[in-house]
């Protein structure tokens, strides 16, 4: 994934944009960087890897060399942000956020071009944010660009451009995958990925740009470049999952959203006879506790923590990229409470089963500590495809995706054309494939929450969320 912030004001924006951005540290562990612009020095750059530290101690032992009365940052799970352009638009940074899944393709057309050429990367690569600004620059405005840019990108990508007449220019994805969202204080606008990294610098939310929109932010004001188109597809994952708990995306609460979803989860366990005999019920940290605390009010069980997140000293479990050493670390992390473990029968609510690799680790140091019986519930519906939108949940193979990796074991390749019997827990397929993962991944109990529940938790209609990694559906 990844995640952007940026700010422009009247008075000075650089302590906004390092802290606005260093709240999106949890979308992203590859780079990170920031850009201003200053009327009499213009523009400064900087990135840094974030791999073996957080963004913050990058960036705040210099704060003092940068000034300007805009800015943007940006974290990114994949490729160095921003960059800076040189182009007959004039100079610019740029940001964004989503994946480019055409990338090759884009490549190709515009080297077919004369003069058009890319930075290699590591192994031959390009960074997707060049492609972009490439597409951007092939027109003669931002706006005809990024309109251009929507309409080419397979895939998505929301951006933020910091432009040399000092402010930024903001383009929602085509479909909206990805969140823009504006605050305003009494000196400018903020504009961010996650709607409490400005508000803890004093902005209020002023308003959320529609899928596809394009707006140019001034310190005096906003104005509408492009209008918001009417279809929507705002990633489901975002409340589920990634987005972090403060925040809110068109208009619904993350934190609220997993406590309803967590009661639904617990109604239909109960509409579908079973017992809520358990000792504690209990979140997989992090995402998963508030789906927990919702399931446990609901079923009127006691909510528990058997095990803490030590986070300190310990980076994120995903970053290191060899499987082996991110399950070690994932393993690190959790400390038990076996006061909490020993002869108890323990229900989890994780966000998410998407390898079970590192859940199987968990699980088996559960048992080692001591638990009678641990039962597993998935707040969100068996992820049954990689998703093509963005690079949080993108598998290069479906296999190894656990949901699809056991239907394949139990039914070779002609198990693909059944994956909404498998999806439902109803059928025979499906309590087949909840068996096969019980087995592998030693859980007593296993249950996903519903597409249908996972939109009722969020509140919006279900043509506007996007559920492709769930049932395939664009």
């Amino acid at each position: 994934m990844g995640g952007y912030y940026g700010a422009v004001s009247s008075k000075d924006v650089v302590a906004d944009v390092f802290y606005g951005t260093d709240y999106h540290s949890h979308l992203g562990t590859r780079r990170g960087g920031m850009a201003f612009w200053d009327k009499e020095k213009g523009f400064k750059r900087d990135i840094h890897n974030i791999e073996n530290g957080p963004f913050r101690t990058k960036f705040e032992g210099a704060l003092d060399e940068y000034t300007g009365t805009a800015g943007l940052g940006c974290i990114s799970d994949t490729d160095a942000q921003p960059l800076l352009i040189f182009s007959k638009l004039g100079r610019y940074a740029i940001a964004y956020t989503g994946a480019v899944q055409n990338q090759d393709e884009l490549i190709e057309e515009a080297l077919s071009k004369p003069g058009t050429h890319f930075e290699a990367l590591k192994g031959g690569r390009v960074n997707s944010l060049e492609v972009i600004a490439t597409l951007i620059n092939s027109k003669p405005s931002f706006v005809e660009g990024l309109k251009f840019m929507q309409e080419k990108v397979k895939g998505s990508a929301s951006v933020l451009i910091l432009t040399e007449r000092g402010t930024i220019i903001a383009s929602r994805d085509k479909y909206g995958r990805t969140p823009i969202v504006i605050g305003r204080d009494d000196y400018g606008f903020s504009v961010s990925f996650e709607s409490f990294a400005f508000q803890k610098m004093g902005y209020e939310t002023y308003r959320e740009l529609g899928p596809g929109e394009i707006v140019e932010i001034k310190s005096d004001g906003i104005k509408t470049l492009k209008e918001a188109g009417k279809e929507m597809k705002i990633c489901g994952f975002l409340w589920t999952y990634y987005g972090y708990a403060n925040s809110t995306y068109e208009g619904r609460n993350v934190e609220l959203m997993r406590n309803r979803n967590g009661k639904l989860l617990a109604q239909f366990d109960e509409k579908n006879g079973k017992k809520f005999d358990y000792d504690y019920v209990c979140g997989v940290p992090d995402s998963g506790i508030a789906h927990a605390i919702g399931y446990a009010n609901q079923s009127g069980n006691e909510y528990g923590r058997p095990f803490i997140k030590y986070t300190p000293t310990w980076p994120r479990s995903f970053m290191p990229t060899n499987q082996k050493e991110r399950n070690h670390v994932a393993s690190m992390k959790l400390v038990p409470v076996p006061e909490l473990i020993r002869g108890n029968k323990l229900l989890f609510v994780d966000d998410s089963i998407v390898r079970g690799t590192q859940l199987k680790s968990t699980v088996e140091h559960v048992y080692e500590w001591g638990a009678r019986e641990v039962h597993m519930r998935s707040a969100c519906p068996p992820i049954m495809y990689g998703c093509p939108y963005l690079t949080f949940s993108r598998q290069h193979d479906s296999m190894e995706l656990i949901a699809r990796r056991k239907i394949y074991e139990l039914e070779g390749d002609e198990g693909s054309n059944y994956i909404e019997e498998y999806s439902d827990g109803s059928t025979e397929r499906g309590k087949k494939l909840r068996e096969a993962i019980c087995s592998e991944l030693n859980f007593d109990s296993l249950e996903y929450q519903t597409v249908e529940n996972t939109i009722k938790a969020i509140g919006l209609d279900r043509c506007k969320v996007c559920t492709y990694c769930w049932d395939g559906k664009k």
